[in-house]
C-alpha cells in the first residue's frame, strides 16, 4: 500500500468522523496525518515501524493505524464507520461544495440518505431552509449533482429526454442511405434508461469502420450482436447490427419485452418482414406502439378485437397535486392556477403539505384558513377556472392523518402520503398505509411506496392488498408524475382497473415548470393500456366537481 492509499484512509475517516460529530481533535489529527502522509518524500512501507510516530504530524495513534494499514490492508476504524453509514451518505462526499458538516445536516436533520433523494429535496425547494444552505447553493448542488449522476451510467427518463435527438440525428447522417432506427428501453418508454440502443442495417465491419474517430464517440465494448460506444454526451450507445432480412425482427425483439416479441414472433411469418407495421399485419393484429409491447395478454385482447383506447396527454383537464410558497413551491397560488389555464386545464388542485412536514413550511391551522381565504378570491377572480382546497396530509406513524377530522373536513379534497420514517418493514408499511386509507377523508393516495427512482427503493408494500383496500373505501391511486418518482408503478394499474380503482395522473409540482410532469406520468399510464375514463385527472371541471361532491356525501 503506497502513501496516496494510506493518506485516502486517514481523509476519510477523519471526514466520517466530522459526519458523525464526532471528537473534532480526533478527526483533525487524523486529517493532518492524512496531509504528512501524502507530503512525506519516502514511502511508509519502507520505513521501520518502530520510527513512523516520530514523522512530523503523524502521532502515536496515526503510526499504529498506519501499520495496521501496512499489515493487513484495512483500518478496522474506517470499516466500522463505513459499515453503519448508509452508502449514499459517504456518496456525497464527492459532491463539491458538500463538506462534512453539510452533509451532517442533510443525513442527521433532513433524513436524507442519498445523492438520488438530495437532488429530489433541492428540487423541492427544502435544502435552503436549514442553516447554512442558501439558494445558491442549492442551486450549486442540483448543477454538481447533475454532471456526477450523467457520468454514472443509469438515467431517468426525463433527464436524456433532450440529447437524444442529437445522437439520433448524427447517426442518421453518418450512415446515411442505410436504415436507422432508435429502439430499445428508451423507445419502451421505461422509467429509466441505461443505454441507448439502436439498430442499423449494416454489417459490424461496416458500423466500425465508420464510427472510428467519430467524434463524442469512443469504442467501450464488442459484444456478440452488437457494439457499445462512450457517448461524450454521458450516455453509452448500443449499436446493434443486422441484414436487411433480419432487420424489422431485430428492431421488434430490441423494442418490446422478450414475453411480447415471442409471443408475436410465435403467429408471424418473420421471413416476410418489409416494416413494422407489416410485422402486426402479419399476425392479423392492428399496430401496437413499442410503449405497449410490454404484457404479451394485448396480443390476445387485440385478437379479440378488444383494442382499448389508451390515455394520451390532452386528456388530462386539471392539474391535481401541486404545491405553491405557502409550503415549499417556488410559486404563488395564482401563478401556478394561471400558469395551468395556459396549459388549457380547467381547474387546478393546490396541496401544499401539511404541518408534520416541517421541513417544507407545512400548514398549520390558522395557515389553512389564511389559504382558503385567498383561494376562494381568487376562484372569483379566475372565473370559470376553479382553485381547489387541498392538502398532502402526511400519513402519521400510527396511519392516521396530520389533522383533526374537523380541519380535514374543510378540504375539498385530501391527498394522503407517507414523507417521514421511510425505512419500515412491510408489515409495518401495511398497517401504517391500510389505516390511512381507511381514513373517510383520505380521496387519493399518494406515491404509494415512497420510491425515488435511481435513489430510493421505497418501502415494500402487497400492492393487490393496497388497491384492494383502495376499491373497499373508494379511494382514487395516485401515478405520480414527477419523473423521480412514477409511483404507483405501471405493472399494477391493470389490476387496479379489474378493481374498478381510479387512478390519478397528479405531477406533484414544485413549481410552474413541473407542471409539464404529467407527461412522464401518461407515458408511464400508456404501457399499461389506462383509458383515460379511468384517470380523475382526465375529467372535466363539472364531472369534477360532482365526483368530489358524490366522494363527500358516501364519507
Amino acid at each position: 500500500m503506497d502513501n496516496y492509499q494510506i493518506a485516502d484512509n486517514f481523509t476519510l475517516l477523519s471526514k466520517l468522523m466530522d459526519i458523525y460529530g464526532e471528537n473534532s481533535f480526533k478527526s483533525k489529527s487524523y486529517s493532518a496525518a492524512a496531509f504528512a502522509i501524502e507530503k512525506s518524500p519516502v514511502q511508509l512501507s519502507e520505513i521501520p515501524k518502530e520510527n513512523i510516530a516520530s514523522i512530523k504530524g503523524i502521532g502515536t495513534s496515526s503510526a499504529q493505524k498506519i501499520i495496521e494499514l501496512l499489515e493487513t490492508g484495512q483500518l478496522k476504524s474506517l470499516n466500522d464507520i463505513i459499515f453503519m453509514t448508509p452508502p449514499g451518505v459517504v456518496e456525497m462526499l464527492n459532491i463539491k461544495g458538500l463538506g462534512p458538516k453539510k452533509i451532517h445536516t442533510i443525513w442527521k436533520e433532513m433524513e436524507i440518505e442519498s445523492i438520488g433523494e438530495l437532488l429530489y429535496a433541492c428540487k423541492e425547494n427544502r435544502l435552503k431552509l436549514y442553516k447554512g444552505f442558501g439558494e445558491k447553493t442549492q442551486q450549486n448542488v442540483i448543477e454538481i449533482i447533475g454532471f456526477y449522476l450523467n457520468n454514472k451510467g443509469s438515467h431517468l427518463y426525463a433527464g436524456i429526454e433532450n440529447i437524444v435527438p442529437q445522437i439520433e440525428e448524427h447517426l442518421l447522417n453518418s450512415f446515411a442511405g442505410k436504415r436507422v432506427l432508435l429502439t430499445g428501453n428508451f423507445k419502451r418508454q421505461l422509467p429509466t434508461i441505461d443505454e441507448l440502443e439502436f439498430v442499423i442495417e449494416a454489417n459490424e465491419e461496416t458500423i466500425e469502420k465508420i464510427m472510428l474517430g467519430q467524434e463524442g464517440f469512443s469504442l467501450k465494448e464488442r459484444r456478440e450482436d452488437c457494439i457499445i460506444y462512450n457517448n461524450s454526451l454521458g450516455l453509452d450507445v448500443k449499436i446493434y447490427w443486422t441484414g436487411e432480412k433480419d432487420f424489422i425482427h431485430k428492431y421488434i425483439v430490441t423494442s418490446s419485452s422478450a414475453a411480447f416479441s415471442e409471443a408475436l414472433f410465435s403467429i408471424t411469418d418473420r421471413e416476410n418482414i418489409k416494416d413494422e407495421i407489416a410485422c402486426f399485419t402479419s399476425a392479423k393484429l392492428p399496430f401496437i406502439p413499442a410503449p405497449m409491447r410490454e404484457d404479451p395478454a394485448l396480443i390476445n385482447l387485440l385478437s379479440a378485437g378488444l383494442l382499448p383506447e389508451v390515455i394520451q396527454l390532452d386528456d388530462i383537464k386539471g392539474i391535481i397535486h401541486c404545491h405553491s410558497n405557502w409550503s415549499d413551491g417556488s410559486n404563488t397560488v395564482e401563478e401556478m392556477a394561471l400558469a395551468a389555464m395556459e396549459r388549457g386545464m380547467e381547474y387546478l388542485v393546490i396541496s401544499d403539505h401539511s404541518k408534520s412536514a416541517f421541513y417544507a413550511q407545512g400548514l398549520f391551522e390558522e395557515k389553512i384558513i389564511a389559504q382558503h381565504q385567498y383561494v376562494d378570491e381568487l376562484n372569483k377572480k379566475l372565473h370559470p377556472f376553479k382553485i381547489f382546497k387541498s392538502i398532502e396530509s402526511d400519513i402519521l406513524n400510527d396511519g392516521s392523518l396530520d389533522y383533526s377530522n374537523e380541519v380535514l373536513a374543510t378540504f375539498d379534497l385530501v391527498i394522503a402520503s407517507v414523507h417521514s420514517n421511510l425505512k419500515m418493514s412491510k408489515e409495518k408499511a401495511m398497517t401504517r398505509l391500510l389505516k390511512a386509507i381507511e381514513n373517510p377523508f383520505t380521496t387519493i393516495l399518494g406515491h404509494m411506496t415512497g420510491r425515488l427512482l435511481l435513489s430510493r427503493e421505497g418501502y415494500p408494500v402487497d400492492h393487490e392488498i393496497i388497491i384492494d383496500a383502495c376499491a373497499a373505501n373508494n379511494v382514487v391511486i395516485e401515478l405520480n408524475a414527477s419523473p423521480s418518482r412514477l409511483d404507483m408503478d405501471w405493472k399494477y394499474i391493470q389490476y387496479a382497473l379489474q378493481k374498478n380503482v381510479l387512478i390519478s395522473i397528479d405531477p406533484d409540482a414544485h413549481s410552474i415548470d413541473a407542471l409539464d410532469y404529467n407527461k412522464y406520468g401518461v407515458l408511464v399510464a400508456q404501457k399499461a393500456l389506462l383509458p383515460k375514463e379511468r384517470n380523475l385527472s382526465s375529467f372535466d371541471l363539472v364531472q369534477f366537481e360532482e365526483y368530489l361532491k358524490q366522494r363527500k356525501a358516501r364519507s
